[in-house]
C-alpha cells in the first residue's frame, strides 16, 4: 500500500514540486540538520512530516513548548534518511538548534475568524523575539525561514534581534512567502486553463492582504486574461488565508498549504546550500529594490543563502498601481516590527 501510494504521489506531482519524492544517493548528499520551531502546532506537524520525507535532510530537530516527543516519535518511524529528535521546553531549545543549517519557524498562534493581524502580532512578536535570541546564541550561521505571522513584522523583529547579538547576516534571513506563489499558480492555472505544473507566477511585496502583489503579467505560460480576471485573481491571492480561515469555520487556518509551501522553500534553501545552480524563489528579504528595507521578490539562493535579490521586471498598469498602494502599508508593518524589537 505504501509503495503504490508513494508512486502515485510521484506521478501526480508537478516537476518542481516533487522534491519530496526524488531519490538521491545519500553518499553524494551533504549532511544537513533542519530544526522546526513550533513542530507540534497546526503547521509544524505536517511540516515535520514533509521535512522527514526530504532526502536532503540528515537530521531533523523538532522543537515546541509541549507535545513534541509524540510528534517526533511518530515521524521518526518513517523510513527515510533523516534521524529525528524531539525537544520540549525552553531548557531544550539550545540542543534543538545546535548545528542547524536551516531553522524553520512556524511557531505562534494561527489566525482565527475575526482576528486581526494586530492581534496576531501582539502574541507572535514576543515568541519570535525569544526564539531568534536563541538562534543568535546556538546557530548564528543558520538560514532562518520565518513562517510566523505577520511575516511583514516578524522578519524585521528577527533582523533587529540578530543585529543586537552581533550575528545579523541579511543573506540568511528569509520571510517565507511561498504560499502566495503556490496560490497564485493554482488560481491562475484554473482561470487560464493551463496545466498547473507548468505555471510560474512571481509574487512580490509582502505577505499580508494588499501587500501581496502577484505579477500575473509575468506569468508563464502566457494567457491573455482580461483585466477584470487579473484583478479578481489578485484579490483571491491576497485573501487566500481568509478564504481558508472562513472555510474551516473556527477550526483552523491554512496549515496544510502553508506546511507544503514552507517545505518547498526549505528545500530550495537546502539545494542552494548544496551548490545546486539557479535556484530561484520569491521571499521577503532585506532589499534595496524599493525604498523599503525589506521586500519580497525573486531571490537567487546559494551556498551562503541569498546570492542575489532580483529586480521586479516590467510591471503592468494594474501592478504599478498595486505597488503604489502596498508601499505605505508594508512600511508601517516593517516599522512596527523594528519598534517592538527595540523597545521591549
Amino acid at each position: 500500500m505504501r509503495s503504490s501510494m508513494y508512486n502515485l504521489i510521484r506521478k501526480g506531482s508537478a516537476s518542481r514540486s516533487s522534491f519530496l519524492f526524488r531519490s538521491y544517493s545519500s553518499g553524494t548528499v551533504p549532511e544537513r540538520k533542519v530544526a522546526v520551531l513550533g513542530a507540534a502546532g497546526g503547521i509544524g506537524q505536517p511540516l515535520a512530516l514533509l521535512m522527514k520525507l526530504n532526502p536532503l535532510v540528515s537530521k531533523l530537530a523538532l522543537y515546541d513548548i509541549a507535545g513534541t516527543p509524540g510528534v517526533a516519535a511518530d515521524v521518526s518511524h518513517i523510513n527515510t534518511r533523516s534521524e529525528v529528535a524531539g525537544y520540549m521546553g525552553e531548557e531544550q531549545l539550545g540542543q534543538a538548534l545546535e548545528g542547524s543549517d536551516v531553522v524553520i519557524i512556524p511557531a505562534g498562534v494561527p489566525r482565527k475568524p475575526g482576528m486581526t493581524r494586530d492581534d496576531l502580532f501582539n502574541i507572535n512578536a514576543g515568541i519570535v523575539k525569544s526564539l531568534c535570541t536563541a538562534i543568535a546564541k546556538y546557530c548564528p550561521n543558520a538560514l532562518v525561514n520565518m513562517i510566523s505571522n505577520p511575516v511583514n513584522s516578524t522578519v524585521p523583529i528577527a533582523a533587529e534581534v540578530f543585529k543586537k547579538a552581533g550575528t545579523y547576516d541579511e543573506k540568511k534571513l528569509f520571510g517565507v512567502t511561498t504560499l502566495d506563489v503556490v496560490r497564485a499558480k493554482t488560481f491562475y492555472a484554473g482561470k487560464a486553463k493551463v496545466p498547473v505544473g507548468e505555471v510560474n507566477v512571481p509574487v512580490v511585496g509582502g505577505h499580508a492582504g494588499i501587500t501581496i502583489l502577484p505579477l500575473f503579467s509575468q506569468a508563464t505560460p502566457k494567457a491573455n486574461l482580461p483585466d477584470e480576471d487579473i484583478k479578481a485573481l489578485t484579490k483571491r491571492t491576497q485573501d487566500g488565508g481568509t478564504e481558508v480561515v472562513e472555510a474551516k469555520a473556527g477550526k483552523g487556518s491554512a496549515t496544510l498549504s502553508m506546511a507544503y509551501a514552507g517545505a518547498l522553500f526549505a528545500d530550495a534553501c537546502l539545494k542552494g546550500l548544496n551548490g545546486v545552480p539557479d535556484v530561484v524563489e520569491c521571499s521577503f528579504v532585506q532589499s534595496s529594490i524599493t525604498e523599503l528595507p525589506f521586500f519580497a521578490s525573486k531571490v537567487k539562493l546559494g551556498k551562503n543563502g541569498v546570492e542575489e535579490v532580483l529586480g521586479l521586471g516590467p510591471l503592468s498598469d494594474i501592478e504599478k498601481e498595486g505597488l503604489e498602494h502596498l508601499i505605505p502599508e508594508l512600511k508601517s508593518s516593517i516599522e512596527k516590527g523594528i519598534k517592538f524589537a527595540n523597545q521591549s
